[in-house]
């Protein structure tokens, strides 16, 4: 593979790289519709543990990219055998813990793979990333091992098999305390920022496989308007503040501090958001489907908990980088999480007509009370002292 030390010089997303996450949009609909064909607590578990896997993966493929051109030579045809295992892994997931376990297992396992190999031809001539990949290699082994070994499980064991399989992957990243991984700041965020827009693509097409088969009348009509005015109010907290904070902050950072902020903020953060925004397209495509009656309990707490838990990793962003709780977002989770029980004893419609007005009234909120950093963030890209806010 070409250079390691152009990891320090990444400045964009190669379109290999888009093409690569263009396979997360069917994922994260795979994902969604799990959980929609089983709308139970137990479903939702499902979904859940498959999301945090395919995160991983993603995870995974987001750093070596950042080390490494994966649009040169022999390296571009790696990243496309790895698109296709991929895209077999997200045709096993419907049924990830059935029929086609062993398909998913065996495709996870090869994704993981072929990314360590990758990883270690590209610290060949680099001793410290060489190290830094040996030291990581065991756990993001093992862990998808025990996720194709619990293919050959059924209920408990299975589900036990795959808690210790994330758990060693997850855990496996702290090894080394981030010492001999290379992050461009631009390029790792632009990819961060981009995941984030796939995501928040999966709300659009909640709305659109909501409303098939339904008669366009005013009430798809406005629940579609409702739904988009959330996405965009979630596209608008990211983008507006977040992204550009994060940027700064890991620009700022050197060597084995930005390898670890990178990895807290981004890969571990950001999951908590990626999960958001599914669990809101799972309430959003029930709500458009069924808008004038109460979401049933898994529906209505996805759809308030879902923009609750996206907002909180914002806060435990926040708190990483040393700014303090914030004021707007903590209380915006709260009167979601409070909307929950309200959202079981009213149209789904009033309920994410509520969800829309905490969002816009926390946008309002936060475009008055920051009115004076956000323009200095946004104009010099600078990080400014949160703790005084």
């Amino acid at each position: 593979m070409e250079g390691v030390a152009e990891s320090e010089s990444r400045v964009t997303v190669t379109p290999l790289e888009l093409f690569f996450d263009l396979v997360f949009v069917f994922a994260f609909t795979q994902v969604t519709g799990l959980m929609s064909a089983d709308l139970t607590a137990e479903g939702v578990v499902r979904g859940m543990l498959v999301l945090a896997a395919l995160w991983w993966a993603w995870a995974a493929y987001a750093w070596l990219t950042n080390t490494v051109d994966p649009d040169e030579g022999a390296e571009r045809l790696a990243v496309l055998a790895v698109i296709g295992a991929l895209l077999v892994l997200s045709l096993a997931v419907p049924d990830a813990f059935g029929g086609t376990a062993v398909l998913f297992g065996v495709a996870y396992f090869a994704v993981r793979a072929l990314h360590i190999v990758l990883y270690l031809i590209a610290g060949r001539d680099d001793p410290e990333l060489f190290r830094a990949v040996r030291r990581f290699a065991p756990t993001a082994t093992l862990g998808p091992a025990l996720i194709l070994v619990a293919a050959f499980f059924d209920d408990g064991a299975q589900y036990a098999l795959w808690a210790a399989a994330l758990a060693i992957d997850y855990f496996g990243a702290l090894t080394g305390r981030g010492g001999g991984w290379r992050v461009s700041p631009h390029h790792f965020a632009e990819r961060h920022g981009l995941i984030i827009i796939i995501a928040l693509g999966e709300s659009v097409v909640a709305i659109g496989v909501g409303a098939a088969g339904h008669e366009v009348h005013t009430g798809v009509v406005v629940a579609a308007l409702l739904g988009l005015t959330v996405a965009a109010a979630l596209w608008w907290t990211y983008f507006d503040w977040v992204s550009i904070l994060a940027e700064s902050q890991l620009a700022h950072a050197t060597g084995v501090a930005r390898a670890a902020l990178a990895r807290d903020i981004y890969s571990y953060i950001h999951l908590p958001m990626v999960a958001g925004i599914v669990l809101f397209a799972l309430g959003l495509k029930k709500t458009i489907a069924d808008f004038d009656d109460p979401l049933p309990t898994v529906a209505a707490f996805a759809l308030t908990g879902g923009v609750a838990l996206y907002l909180l990793a914002h806060v435990g962003l926040r708190l990483r980088i040393h700014g303090g709780l914030g004021h707007g977002r903590p209380v915006a989770v709260l009167v979601l999480v409070a909307l929950a029980p309200v959202a079981l004893g009213v149209p789904a419609l009033a309920a994410l007509a509520c969800v829309a007005a905490v969002c816009t009234a926390l946008i309002v909120y936060e475009v008055f009370r920051y009115r004076e950093s956000r323009a200095r963030l946004r104009r010099t890209r600078e990080a400014p002292d949160l703790s005084a806010s």
